[in-house]
């Protein structure tokens, strides 16, 4: 399905994806690590993975964390100048531009799909899991907020009071539960979660 990305509700052209991996507070850090732990906790879980697609990876932070546990990832960023940034700091694998609308790779060719804090921001996130699927040949590995925990320690950090402790660019919200009966509905089935605070993740197979 094509998208106009012109008439999104979500502009990522004005968020700052980069910004939850430069906050060097203590607790930040700490969360954002054990995040991370959990990401690769679920990549160790499946052993048959020949080759490992992230989507949605802005400046290439999150790659950064996760290509040492990979073999043969790639990487994508719809907008063209993140996906420089993404370059320059992974140039040791393949980045490029693509749409979650519109992936680049064939049907049934990528053995695991990363999104990560990528769908809570997607005007159409029933549509991209279609696509992810269309590509996946096994599994996803796909992390979101936690809601309503989420908001609420925004809100307990005085942070984007006046929309109830909502993230910018934040359009979809998710519970734990929620989350699972959205995955296993668009994509297959969960085979495992993971709950760091304040994310759920889940790795999941095609279906």
């Amino acid at each position: 399905m094509k998208i106009d990305h012109s008439n999104l509700k979500a502009k990522p052209e004005d968020e700052n994806f980069a910004g939850k991996y430069q906050n060097t507070t203590a607790i930040s850090q700490y969360l954002v690590n054990n995040y991370f732990k959990s990401v690769v906790k679920l990549i160790s879980l499946i052993k048959d993975v020949q080759n490992a697609h992230e989507i949605g990876v802005g400046e290439g932070y999150s790659t950064l964390r996760i290509k040492n546990h990979l073999e043969n990832l790639t990487a994508s960023e719809f907008l063209q100048p993140l996906v420089e940034k993404a370059r320059n700091n992974n140039s040791d694998i393949k980045v490029f531009q693509e749409s979650v609308y519109d992936l680049k790779y064939d049907t049934e060719s990528v053995d695991l799909i990363l999104l990560l804090e990528v769908l809570e921001h997607l005007d159409y996130p029933d549509i991209a899991l279609k696509e992810i699927h269309r590509v996946s040949k096994k599994y996803l590995i796909i992390g979101v907020p936690n809601e309503p925990l989420w908001r609420i320690l925004n809100m307990c950090r005085l942070k984007y009071l006046s929309s109830l402790g909502n993230t910018p660019g934040h359009i979809n919200h998710w519970s734990k539960k929620s989350f699972i009966k959205e995955i296993e509905k668009n994509f297959g089935r969960v085979l495992a979660v993971e709950s760091p605070i304040p994310w759920t993740i889940v790795l999941a197979q095609k279906q």
